[in-house]
């Protein structure tokens, strides 16, 4: 996979989403993470239009992402901000 562990630990420690070094469980980290794969999905996607199981599976991890960040706006709003901040994923 492309997405080794060491990877997945740099992508967590990156910009400190993660609230210790083994901390994967929480929102911002998973947010993270899916950010970071949906930046590479989409960079294959302009590549290769025709590839529609990764097109699919982008769109899973888009909506898992969505999913995410809603909770966040329901439990902490200051962290929905922060992380979208972090991220650049918003306007």
């Amino acid at each position: 996979m492309y997405l080794s562990p060491e990877k997945k630990q740099e992508v967590f420690e990156s910009k400190g989403h993660a609230k210790s070094k083994i901390d994967t469980g929480s929102a911002e980290s998973q947010i993270a993470l899916f950010t970071y794969r949906i930046n590479h999905l989409t960079a294959h996607l302009k590549l290769n239009k025709q590839d529609h199981s990764t097109r699919l599976g982008l769109l899973k991890l888009v909506g898992k992402r969505r999913r995410l960040l809603d909770y966040l706006t329901k439990k902490d709003i200051s962290r929905y901000r922060a992380i979208i901040a972090e991220l650049g994923i918003r306007k």
